[in-house]
């Protein structure tokens, strides 16, 4: 399996490119970013963004200052914005509280300290409590989403929908690597989107880069 991953890696890395995830000008902007992202599009979490970076508001104390009406305000394209301030802002305090007004105190604990801490808030699960970990915070944690998940059903690779053993699947099959993780989700994120669509009828499975390892999906049908 660490030999078919690899070729896996290989082929997605070849057709796309490298993909430099995550963008984001500093970790606290990553961590906003994982939480915004939660049931919407990439799109949307741009223009929030955007907005409060436009207000200089991407600092934990400058958020708590703002008070969750502006922030709500701000953040409304990506959707259930009142949760998603709630979470921003109890972030934000623990940062200034808890870490000493620096998220490097947090990253410089265990992996596992620090994914339970995390786990701790409301509204944070496993895939944003380990994006955070993996982009803002460098740690060598595999970021399971709905992508990934699908991917591996449609090519064989484990027939499970358990976070945590797809995420024990993927650590125990690739190097330790922090740039090498953050490569692999990102890429398989791009051949979901592009590619391996949820909606069957949307699916190009003859221009997919891993046709020819698709085991499972609309390939292994034809």
């Amino acid at each position: 399996m660490v030999d078919r991953l690899g070729k896996i890696y290989a082929k997605l890395h070849d057709h796309f490119g490298p993909q430099g995830w995550w963008p984001a000008d500093g970790p606290f902007e990553m961590v906003i970013g994982a939480i915004l992202t939660q049931n919407t599009t990439w799109k949307n979490v741009e223009k929030a963004i955007a907005s409060l970076k436009a207000e200089g508001l991407l600092d934990p104390m400058d958020l708590i200052k703002t008070g969750p009406d502006e922030i709500q305000r701000l953040i409304r394209p990506t959707g259930y914005f009142r949760q998603k301030t709630e979470r921003l802002l109890a972030i934000s305090y623990a940062i200034i509280d808890k870490w000493d007004g620096d998220l490097g105190n947090l990253f410089k604990k265990p992996a596992s300290q620090a994914r339970q801490e995390l786990l701790s808030f409301k509204g944070l699960g496993p895939e944003t409590v380990d994006s955070i970990l993996l982009y803002a915070g460098n740690k060598p944690v595999f970021v399971v989403d709905a992508y990934s998940k699908r991917i591996c059903e449609r090519l064989g690779l484990i027939k499970t929908k358990d976070y945590n053993e797809l995420q024990r699947f993927f650590e125990s099959n690739i190097p330790v690597d922090v740039e090498v993780y953050k490569e692999f989700h990102a890429l398989l994120v791009a051949l979901g989107k592009e590619y391996c669509s949820s909606n069957e009828a949307n699916m190009k499975c003859h221009l997919c880069p891993l046709e020819a390892d698709c085991e499972t999906g609309l390939l292994a049908q034809v």
